[in-house]
């Protein structure tokens, strides 16, 4: 029987040949070490996977949400005064804050932190300089809570000083620092009560008597247990070029009304600026802000004085991204905020309660705020 041609290169199976069936070439064996490979890679890709999932010693810095003094939280008023009229206030005075992740409460992964690397509005810190080592998350909770309650305290007193509105404090010694000029002579306990013969009213009472005696004993006297004792005390100077008595102290207030303030999930003392400011203008007649939107960050004393804080940075940028065009930063975090002010945003530095209360006032009367003291390079 006659066939086909097959094509080219190809063979007919009708064909036949004489030297019997073509032999079948074998199967290739199994390259085993194409398996091991792959589990290998697989492996390496899951203890990646893994690694990068475990926690690393790095806390970063985002912007948080800000909060309006003047406004709600959820359905309940920032700041409620009871016992006195009152004034509601319209316009901004944004409190601002930060979110952390790391540390003992909400550990950071690798990607968390490589994330936070590619984005300029975020910093990333060790984790031993934001918590000390061996802090408990506990721990971390509860210094909050009771920082966030000591400037509660301080900003109402502050406020009442800047409106001339009476109020007792008392200051009760609380411990010695480390080689105290004053081991020895005054106790944990003690409350104090006049310095060179003045009246100790509040804590600018005692530094402005020392600073006036340059250094020379100063005679102060204490309560303890119901009777006055009388010490003389040469006083150190501190880092800060300042003279101390190296006495702890703790303030104990009495107010002639109530000011309740409700903020939940926030801690820390570096509202307590705005809070005073919120009090201010709770207590005043019209808007200190004339409707305008201000933010600001910082610490306060019962004296009125604004100390620094952390992550202003990134307070900035949550201020501006929730509209507000003024932004009230402490005198000694100036050298965080230059070349870190977002654009539209003007920044005024303040060293007091007087100072921003002064620069709001100005912004909310339409006055030019152009001449306000910013922070610079020098």
């Amino acid at each position: 029987m006659l066939t086909s041609p097959s094509p080219e290169g190809s063979l007919d199976p009708r064909q036949t040949s004489d030297a019997g069936p073509s032999p079948v070439p074998p199967a290739p064996a199994r390259d085993n070490r194409y398996m091991i490979m792959v589990i290998s890679g697989l492996l390496a890709l899951g203890l990646g996977i893994g690694a990068a999932a475990l926690p690393v010693p790095y806390v970063i810095e985002s912007a948080g949400p800000t909060f309006n003094t003047l406004g709600k939280d959820g359905d309940k008023p920032v700041i409620t005064i009871s016992g006195r009229e009152s004034f509601p206030a319209n316009g901004n005075l944004d409190l601002t804050t930060v979110v952390l992740t790391g540390g003992p409460k909400t550990p950071a992964t690798i990607f968390d932190v490589f994330r936070a690397w590619l984005d300029s509005s975020k910093a990333i810190y060790p984790e031993e300089l934001i918590y000390p080592k061996g802090t408990t998350a506990e721990q971390t909770v509860q210094e909050g809570e009771i920082a966030m309650e000591t400037s509660q305290e301080n900003a109402f007193a502050a406020a009442l000083r800047e409106l001339d509105i009476p109020f007792e404090q008392r200051l009760n010694v609380a411990g010695l620092s480390e080689a105290s000029p004053a081991a020895g002579k005054i106790q944990e306990g003690d409350l104090l009560k006049s310095i060179n013969g003045k009246a100790i009213t509040s804590m600018s009472v005692i530094q402005a008597e020392l600073a006036a005696g340059a250094g020379a004993p100063a005679v102060v006297v204490v309560e303890r247990k119901g009777a006055a004792v009388t010490e003389t005390i040469t006083p150190t100077r501190n880092s800060a070029d300042r003279y101390v008595l190296g006495v702890l102290l703790a303030s104990d207030f009495t107010f002639p009304f109530d000011v309740s303030i409700s903020l939940e999930n926030v801690g820390g003392p570096s509202a307590g600026m705005m809070f005073a400011l919120g009090i201010i203008d709770n207590l005043t007649p019209g808007d200190l802000t004339g409707g305008k939107h201000v933010a600001g960050t910082g610490t306060i004393t019962a004296d009125g004085a604004v100390g620094p804080i952390g992550g202003i940075a990134q307070k900035m940028i949550g201020a501006r991204q929730q509209g507000a065009t003024m932004f009230l930063a402490p005198a000694a975090n100036c050298s965080d905020v230059v070349g870190h002010v977002p654009d539209g945003l003007q920044v005024v530095k303040v060293e007091t309660l007087a100072d921003a209360n002064s620069a709001v006032e100005r912004l909310g009367s339409g006055e030019d705020t152009a001449g306000l003291p910013t922070c610079t390079n020098n």
